[in-house]
């Protein structure tokens, strides 16, 4: 198209101003021509048929943003969450465990409390503290000494039976030596016969041994042998150990007799201390014999 055939209002430079007129009465009156006939109503849905691709990849990023955000958001509630419920989950564990050593305690406690009600088991609770420091010995420290009047030699019990005898005793602590030491001795007797026999130690854990019962002697596999208080340290019936085997041979004249400790020899965590013995009363002395000299130098010399 040349310049000849431009329309007037094109061929013509129009300024900014002019336009703006133009196009802006034009859109006034679309408007009310719309607004009052609605011509336009056709158009505008065409259009936005039309623009609505466009607007879905306009609001497409934002979606994306708003998605991930949210993403991240859950993500990071979950991990929070998560770790509160762990936290949570350690204490109630830590909780029940608690839970379940003091009713361990308490037990142990109880089953004391019931020895020490006997009359010829009077004592005091200890706890051990710790092991012994020699890989040799088997022994154990408690935290009860002078100050508490523990005394040397006497006997140390658990809820099921005899752990072993105080050997040393310190101002604060006190140390044990279990049944299972190497020199550890105890007068003990078969339960079901009565039999006396020794129990010794074997300075391993869970073992012990019986000696000197004879080969023809009367106990089983599963015999439990009691102290038999001839010793005077040990109080009779105090459960030691149960028989674990018993091997018989004809050429020798014992048979071998091993054992298991009854009670929680390395385990037990509260002991019983028993009291001193009280001391036996003096052994009455013979009376003295009269003096008959006197009375005898007396006569003779009335007779005379």
């Amino acid at each position: 198209m040349d310049k000849e055939t431009q329309p007037a209002f094109f061929g013509r430079r129009q300024s900014p101003l002019s336009k703006l007129i133009w196009f802006g009465g034009l859109a006034i009156a679309l408007a009310i021509t719309d607004s009052y006939w609605n011509y336009l109503k056709g158009v505008r849905q065409n259009v936005s048929v039309a623009l609505y691709p466009l607007q879905k990849m306009a609001t497409l990023p934002g979606q994306w943003w708003e998605s991930v955000s949210t993403l991240a958001t859950a993500h990071t509630a979950l991990q929070q969450e998560n770790q509160m419920l762990r936290m949570r989950e350690l204490q109630v564990t830590d909780q029940l465990q608690r839970e379940q050593a003091l009713q361990q305690e308490n037990q142990e406690l109880r089953r004391l409390m019931g020895l020490s009600s006997q009359p010829y088991r009077q004592g005091q609770v200890a706890e051990m503290l710790y092991a012994g420091r020699d890989p040799f010995t088997r022994k154990i420290i408690i935290g009860k000494g002078l100050d508490a009047d523990v005394a040397q030699g006497v006997p140390v019990l658990d809820g099921e039976g005899l752990v072993g005898q105080v050997t040393l005793v310190h101002k604060l602590v006190s140390e044990v030596t279990l049944v299972t030491d190497k020199n550890f001795l105890v007068p003990v007797e078969v339960q079901r016969t009565r039999q006396r026999t020794l129990l010794y130690g074997l300075g391993v854990a869970g073992t012990m041994e019986v000696r000197f019962m004879a080969v023809n002697g009367d106990v089983q596999q599963g015999d439990l042998l009691v102290t038999s208080g001839l010793d005077g340290i040990y109080p009779p019936g105090i459960a030691v150990a149960r028989v674990s085997r018993v091997e018989r041979n004809s050429t020798l004249p014992f048979a071998k007799v091993l054992a298991t400790p009854v009670a929680g020899v390395e385990q037990s965590r509260f002991l019983l201390v028993l009291s001193p013995k009280p001391a036996l009363p003096a052994y009455p002395q013979p009376p003295e014999p009269e003096k008959t000299e006197g009375k005898k130098g007396k006569g003779k010399g009335g007779k005379s």
